[in-house]
């Protein structure tokens, strides 16, 4: 007999049944493990309940719910937006749809190397952050400063834990250029990170242009996965003696 359905923190009915997959014809164990994994995820179950574009969505609200940085009236760059999770927690919260009268209304800022589906309440564009003159293209397309510079960028996979590492911190720095370029003063910096070692200039850099810097692993990320979150608040200004 199924045990009946547990609930989650919000009181939504998440599964606690533990679903096995077989390895099909044409599947690798790796493959398969990942698909079990991914069956047995109660954020990817609570995404799908709650019509979030990916598990992704949490680890945003979770950082904000901390750190409290998407607030209404916020102009925010999301970088690395595909499947665009991030963006659907940001937008209530910045006010972007101007639903909430009283509150200030905010705009946020996509861009990805992928197409996706639009978001009411968000500006997207198709771009390779890593080309050249992105980050010019970018400013263009934001108009002005902004509060909050958020980077959920990663590498494709090579399976070499270093190489993989260094690929993502490439474009977390890359990020963090970008928003020493943009931010407004007091502004926030927010980017995943894999934990390797090769982290120190990154962090050198942030606490020459941020009061605090944090390194955060929320509760949605997996206790096997490698990546954390750095979150950088106030940000001092492009007058300060940086790099």
């Amino acid at each position: 007999m199924a045990k009946k359905p547990t609930k989650n923190s919000s009181g939504r009915g998440l599964r606690d049944l533990t679903v096995k997959v077989k390895t099909a014809r044409g599947r690798t164990n790796s493959s398969t493990l990942w698909l079990q994994r991914q069956l047995n995820d109660p954020y990817v179950t609570r995404a799908k309940a709650e019509g979030m574009r990916g598990r992704a969505a949490y680890k945003i609200m979770e950082l904000d719910d901390k750190f409290r940085f998407l607030i209404p009236g916020a102009r925010v760059v999301d970088l690395g937006c595909a499947p665009g999770g991030w963006m659907q927690v940001a937008v209530p919260r910045i006010n972007s749809l101007g639903e909430n009268k009283r509150k200030d209304v905010g705009m946020i800022l996509g861009v990805d190397l992928q197409e996706m589906e639009a978001i009411p309440g968000a500006v997207m564009y198709q771009l390779d952050f890593m080309a050249d003159d992105a980050d010019l293209q970018t400013k263009e397309w934001l108009g002005g400063e902004a509060d909050v510079v958020m980077s959920d960028m990663a590498a494709s996979s090579c399976g070499h834990k270093q190489t993989d590492h260094l690929r993502v911190m490439a474009l977390c720095e890359a990020a963090a250029y970008f928003a020493f370029d943009v931010l407004s003063e007091g502004g926030t910096f927010v980017a995943k990170v894999l934990a390797g070692g090769a982290e120190a200039e990154l962090n050198r850099l942030l606490k020459i242009n941020f009061k605090k810097v944090s390194y955060v692993k929320p509760p949605s990320s997996r206790s096997d996965s490698s990546e954390k979150f750095i979150v950088a608040t106030g940000f001092k200004g492009r007058s300060s003696d940086e790099m």
